[in-house]
């Protein structure tokens, strides 16, 4: 049976959402709810699709909100983030992390890339130059190229399609990276929308998702069972990142966390300008 929360969930809420198994607190049951449709993607194409008017709201990379061509807001209802290690956000390299000169970096992340130059820079004092690299197909610049010498991945490929360890003997957790420079959460998505949304909508949507949030945290080893195993993630390993390593509260450490990253981006040039952080609807 559907769930029908209010009579305004007639409304047709287009929502950008990304399918890796780290969502799944955030996005699993949404396709069940009255109102809703879901629009699934990789985090570096939904903001294209969210300036476009293809989705209401989506699930951005952190960094877009900076680098957006208009002014968004952020949705007080979750996020996708981490206070510590992520396990699945990680610079894989053959020689010390200050050796470094050029870095392949995953396609599906935009928020990764730049959090992975400011830690390179500020840590280790290289600034290595970045390159595309397809991680599904093997792929930089249309030619194969299975294992580069340094190599930023991200999501279920990370633990589905790993890197041999013996080739990677350096390796760096962007989240436990950050987490031991700053002592602050690290917000990789959050969910956004363009400030022309109509109000009602925006209202109806946060209820919608912080509702089905709260809702997810309480059955993860359902949802591992049911949506992590599947894609061939170990019950252990899936139940392990869901319930520790990873945070679904967009809470005032973490928006103090997002905070300091948009300072360091700034700083760094990895955006044009730094907008405040802008809260809609109003944390309760």
């Amino acid at each position: 049976m559907r769930n029908d929360p209010s009579p305004a969930a007639t409304a047709s809420i287009r929502l950008g959402v990304v399918s890796f198994v780290n969502t799944l607190p955030l996005i699993d049951g949404l396709e069940d709810l009255d109102g809703l449709a879901l629009r699934h993607s990789v985090p570096s194409l939904l903001i294209g699709q969210l300036l476009a008017g293809d989705v209401d709201i989506a699930l951005c990379s952190s960094i877009d909100y900076q680098r957006s061509a208009e002014e968004l807001i952020i949705l007080p209802v979750g996020m996708l983030g981490c206070d510590g290690p992520t396990l699945t956000v990680r610079l894989y390299a053959t020689r010390p992390l200050t050796e470094i000169t050029d870095v392949y970096c995953d396609t599906d992340s935009h928020t990764s890339v730049a959090l992975m130059r400011i830690l390179l820079r500020e840590r280790f004092g290289v600034d290595p130059v970045v390159h595309d690299y397809n991680a599904r197909e093997h792929t930089a610049d249309h030619k194969p190229l299975d294992w580069p010498d340094a190599m930023l991945l991200i999501g279920d490929k990370v633990v589905t399609d790993s890197p041999p360890a013996v080739r990677y003997p350096h390796q760096l957790d962007l989240g436990a990276a950050w987490n031991e420079w700053t002592g602050l959460p690290f917000v990789f998505a959050a969910w956004m929308a363009r400030r022309t949304i109509d109000r009602e909508l925006l209202a109806l949507a946060a209820a919608l998702l912080d509702r089905q949030r709260r809702h997810n945290v309480e059955r993860i080893d359902r949802m591992v069972n049911r949506r992590a195993v599947p894609r061939d993630w170990p019950a252990d390993l899936a139940a392990d990142y869901l319930k520790q390593k990873l945070r679904y509260e967009l809470d005032d450490r973490a928006i103090a966390g997002l905070e300091r990253f948009y300072e360091a981006a700034e700083r760094h040039d990895l955006c044009a300008t730094r907008r405040p952080v802008r809260i809609e609807p109003a944390r309760s």
